[in-house]
């Protein structure tokens, strides 16, 4: 009797599968207190969590990152100036004037 060789399908490539996915490139970290600020990420996924896109990284000696993708490169530009009492004054202004109320909040 001959030695069983099993199905073709059965065996194993010795070559390892390509993904079909594109790589997802890298990112810097840009969130001012995160400890990785400033560094340049590979990212291993992307996913969505309640909306908002977070990218898992590698992060070196922590590990795998997940980063918001606000706290990153890929996220919308910072302001023009930032959030301060005289912008937000400037806002309730706007908002008076646009309303026909007088400095109503609710």
């Amino acid at each position: 009797m001959a030695e069983a060789r099993g199905c073709w399908a059965c065996r194993r490539s010795s070559h390892t599968t390509r993904s079909r996915k594109p790589p997802l490139g890298s990112l810097v970290v840009t969130h001012p207190f995160h400890p990785l600020r400033g560094q340049r990420l590979r990212v291993l996924y992307v996913r969505r969590v309640g909306g908002i896109r977070v990218y898992v990284c590698e992060g070196g000696p922590l590990g795998s990152v997940g980063l918001p993708e606000d706290a990153t490169d890929r996220g919308p530009e910072p302001a023009a100036r930032p959030l301060s009492i005289e912008v937000l004054a400037a806002l309730v202004a706007l908002l008076s004037e646009l309303t026909g109320e007088q400095g109503v909040v609710r």
